[in-house]
């Protein structure tokens, strides 16, 4: 014997008639606190800031290029030291 039984209720019914807590209020609360979380580090990606973070690599990444064409074009000798200037 085979019996089938449909239920046409919503979620939060079924939630309700199985004895579940109800976590809406504390989805909520934690979807606000993510979303001033996200707009406060929102404010660390602005073209300005992603520069100031980027500058110090950029400026270690032309050193190190001028260094290995000075090495090469000296056919592999020794690479000159900067001294800064």
């Amino acid at each position: 014997m085979k019996v089938t039984v449909n239920i046409d209720c919503t979620p939060l019914e079924a939630r309700q008639f199985f004895g579940l807590p109800d976590v809406q209020p504390l989805q909520a609360a934690m979807m606000d606190a993510l979303e001033k979380r996200m707009m406060k580090e929102m404010e660390n990606y602005t073209p300005e800031r992603l520069l100031e973070a980027w500058a110090p690599i950029m400026s270690a990444n032309r050193d190190m290029f001028r260094n290995f064409f000075t090495a090469f074009s000296q056919g592999g000798g020794e690479v000159a030291k900067d001294d800064g200037k």
